[in-house]
C-alpha cells in the first residue's frame, strides 16, 4: 500500500512541502536499496519503519 503527500501531512502532521522532502528522501533510499519508486507516494511500510511510534494497520 502506498500513501500520498495528503496521508503523510496527515499522519505526521506537517506541511506539503516538508511531506514532500521526507518523501523524496525516503524514496532515495529505497531507489539506492534496488527498489523502484513511484514519485509522489511512499511505502505504507517503510514510512512505518522510519517514523517512531507510527504503527500499520493489516
Amino acid at each position: 500500500m502506498y500513501m500520498d503527500v495528503d496521508d503523510v501531512c496527515a499522519i505526521l502532521g506537517v506541511s506539503k512541502a516538508y511531506a514532500y522532502n521526507l518523501m523524496r528522501e525516503y524514496n532515495k533510499e529505497l531507489k539506492a536499496k534496488g527498489y523502484i519508486v513511484v514519485a509522489g507516494k511512499i511505502s505504507t511500510k517503510f514510512l512505518a519503519e522510519k517514523i517512531y511510534g507510527m504503527k500499520v494497520e493489516d
